[in-house]
């Protein structure tokens, strides 16, 4: 079956698991459309997803930053930061898409379907905040939230109650304890438009790489690297024991 159609024959058992019937039927079609998908059917679709991914974004910071200020009176803005940080980040946002079951119906071009695309991080990911974007279009704030916290609200406990650590925290005190110099991180490469960049970021100790990480900002993408790099650092020091 054409996977467009596929898709538009779909929309009324994703309705049921969002819970809310969209107005507008076209906002839910254009969430699933990759922009590979986009290049290569112009004649049947008329834009891609990416638009609809940067307002979710945000829709997405508003629900976490909201829910971490009441929830959390006592921390600073810098810690609520980071904590949020957590909560939008692409593996949570994949894992919560995966949670609904509407991975498998992303619209991809035949690159993406060959390097097996649905299955990618970033790709669910960025599914995942079209679709607040196109529930926040149709039905508004009150309509997001409501689906949001209906769905995943157990997911965001578990998170937020697993020990969050600050690997680049880590990894400068550790560099200036053991070399007395800071990490160095350099920003390998920085791909895609400019309200959608991947950063790639690697991070070195004593002018030696020890890890590289991706993300939406060069702030998650040196997490990333980061955490490579300290996880070598425990590995090494383990191997000596």
């Amino acid at each position: 079956m054409d996977p467009y159609q596929h898709l538009v024959e779909s929309v009324e058992w994703m309705e049921q698991k969002i819970g809310y019937v969209f107005q507008d039927k076209q906002l839910l079609l254009l969430a699933f459309v990759h922009r590979s998908f986009y290049n290569e059917h112009r004649q049947q679709v008329l834009e891609h997803n990416e638009r609809l991914e940067f307002l979710g974004d945000s829709v997405l910071s508003i629900l976490t930053s909201e829910y971490l200020y009441v929830s959390f009176p006592a921390l600073s803005e810098g810690e609520l930061s980071h904590m949020r940080s957590h909560l939008v980040d692409a593996a949570m946002c994949a894992k919560l898409l995966q949670k609904l079951g509407f991975a498998e119906f992303i619209l991809l071009g035949k690159g993406e379907k060959r390097s097996e695309g649905k299955n990618k991080e970033s790709i669910q990911a960025d599914l995942f905040e079209a679709l607040l974007g196109a529930l926040f279009l149709d039905g508004g704030l009150e309509v997001v939230k409501t689906f949001f916290w209906s769905q995943f609200s157990s997911d965001v406990l578990c998170s937020l109650e697993r020990p969050i650590r600050n690997w680049k925290a880590e990894l400068q005190d550790y560099s200036q304890k053991k070399y007395q110099t800071p990490p160095v991180y350099q920003v390998l490469t920085a791909q895609g438009p400019d309200h959608h960049k991947e950063f790639e970021v690697a991070v070195y100790l004593e002018e030696q790489e020890r890890g590289r990480g991706r993300g939406g900002s060069k702030k998650e993408a040196e997490q990333e690297a980061a955490q490579k790099a300290l996880l070598w650092v425990e590995k090494t020091l383990n191997a000596k024991k």
